[in-house]
């Protein structure tokens, strides 16, 4: 776009020269507008790729916002199978699960800068469960934990 902003004030100059020679500068303001509009359409193209990549861009981001609605419903299902959720219910749930992902990931990064580490492993994650849930909650969710990490490595 800079080189079109500086031809634009060149063809502009010899016209400003010129103001006697109507003919000319008007035969020369569409010689000039018929290559911009040449370069404008390549651009165009280009630029209209880019707003269609902008849009589809946005409808990923749209598609990709990560939710655990899929997750608490097959755990629903596994504990109570005749039992359904409402959609405000699914977003009460998903909220949750966010809000303890963010006390979880801050508390384990507090046990990694006070142990001078840069990594945040899996003894951060099992220590900052303990922390922040309560009681057997924290107790089944290391013993979960556990056999999730135990059945990665092993696959």
């Amino acid at each position: 776009m800079a080189p079109k902003a500086e031809k634009k004030p060149a063809s502009k100059k010899p016209a400003e020269e010129e103001p006697s020679e109507k003919a000319a500068p008007a035969e020369k303001a569409p010689a000039g507008k018929k290559p911009k509009a040449e370069k404008r359409l390549p651009a165009g193209k280009s630029s209209a790729g880019k707003e269609g990549g902008e849009k589809k861009g946005r409808k990923k981001g749209k598609k990709s916002v990560e939710t655990y609605k899929i997750y608490i419903f097959k755990v629903l299902k596994q504990v109570h199978p005749d039992i359904g959720i409402s959609s405000k219910a699914m977003s009460i749930m998903n909220s949750f699960i966010n809000d303890i992902f963010e006390k979880l990931a801050a508390e384990s990064a507090k046990l990694a800068r006070y142990n001078k580490k840069p990594t945040i492993t899996s003894r951060e994650i099992q220590t900052s469960v303990r922390l922040v849930l309560p009681g057997e909650l924290a107790k089944h969710a290391v013993s979960e934990g556990t056999k999730a990490v135990t059945k990665f490595t092993s696959s």
